[in-house]
């Protein structure tokens, strides 16, 4: 029994010293993980250069070349789309004038409390516009660093992978180096596995929300569209959060109770699809985990390293239970962060399947 307590108390001391490094090393391994993750993602380009006798700093480079245009490209575009919907920005304000004034009545009717005295205390609560505008630079200038922290990264891991690979491996002992170098490799086939697989999923997600809401008539569609399809990258919340702020801005432009219905509806078709066609097709079952561990790791990683940490969650996490399944001592972990046999396991089968033949 002793020595079961201190097992147990030697992994949770483990635990909360990884959580701590990870906290107090966030400005290290923050862009260096998401940098690894990405550079999964370029493996198979990377080593078809390099069979075509492209030298390997040549392709580390070209990849990330590729990377950087996708990048910006992707962000000129959102650009683009977020200017088409500021134009409607007079619009909105007086909306949201409108929104406040009737708050204000009604707090006054109910509660008592005066117009003067709630400009008051939220005109104590905003702050100043030199701060926002200082807050604004600072954070610029934080993911502008870090960006260009993750580009270095890449291109150093891509023309470093095998050197890596090989300190790896001596670091375990000979019997065990055939077991090391699989967790290596299914470690980096998951996380290309999910890149590219939510890279998919995403498009097909824009294709999807832009049908739907051009549909049904809602303004500035291809740009809520983009916006739903991005905020995949967080399971369950993200594409919740995007659907209210899709009803939120229609609403604001008054937008009537069947349009609303029409987006909620449109939301949860594409859901339907996504749940049982999508996921098991693109994304396959070694990246997935179960609803529970799915929300403890989102917390977590907001918690260590906040919004980017929510990010990385899902595919560290799915790299753990890599690793898991491959140690034997560590096997039960694999099996309760993953998902749960139940018909919808079977469903993805026979869709599999049927796709298969």
């Amino acid at each position: 029994m002793t020595i079961n307590n201190a097992a147990i108390i030697n992994k949770i001391g483990i635990i909360i010293l990884i959580v701590l490094v990870g906290y107090l090393s966030k400005v290290l391994l923050m862009p260096l993980c998401i940098a690894g993750i990405l550079a999964t993602s370029f493996l198979p380009f990377c080593n078809w250069m390099e069979k075509h006798k492209v030298p390997r700093w040549l392709a580390a480079l070209i990849c990330l070349w590729v990377l950087v245009v996708i990048i910006f490209g992707f962000i000129a575009t959102l650009g683009i789309k977020l200017a088409d919907l500021l134009n409607d920005v007079t619009l909105m304000k007086q909306k949201i004038i409108d929104v406040v004034v009737k708050t204000q009545n009604y707090l006054f009717k109910h509660l008592g409390v005066s117009v003067a005295k709630q400009t008051e205390i939220f005109s104590n609560e905003q702050p100043s516009y030199t701060s926002i505008m200082q807050l604004i630079a600072s954070s610029l200038f934080y993911i502008l660093s870090n960006l260009i922290l993750i580009f270095i990264y890449v291109s150093f891991l891509l023309f470093y992978r095998l050197h890596i690979k090989k300190f790896m491996l001596q670091l375990a002992s000979k019997s065990q180096r055939d077991e090391v170098e699989k967790i290596i490799n299914t470690a980096a086939n998951v996380s290309h596995q999910y890149l590219i697989g939510l890279a998919k999923m995403i498009i097909c997600l824009w294709v999807m929300y832009g049908i739907g809401f051009s549909i049904i008539g809602v303004e500035n569609a291809i740009f809520f569209a983009i916006l739903c399809g991005l905020l995949e990258v967080v399971p369950y919340v993200g594409n919740i959060t995007g659907t209210l702020l899709t009803v939120f801005v229609a609403a604001l432009h008054g937008a009537s109770p069947s349009l609303i219905g029409g987006i909620l509806i449109t939301y949860s078709s594409v859901q339907l699809v996504q749940g049982w066609l999508l996921e098991p097709l693109i994304l396959g079952p070694q990246v997935k985990i179960n609803p529970l561990f799915t929300i403890i790791a989102l917390i977590v990683g907001e918690l260590i390293w906040g919004i980017p940490g929510i990010i990385l969650a899902i595919p560290l996490t799915a790299i753990l239970k890599i690793i898991c399944d491959h140690i034997e001592p560590l096997k039960p972990y694999g099996f309760l962060i993953g998902e749960i046999e139940t018909t919808k396991k079977e469903f993805r089968f026979n869709i599999k399947s049927q796709s298969i033949n």
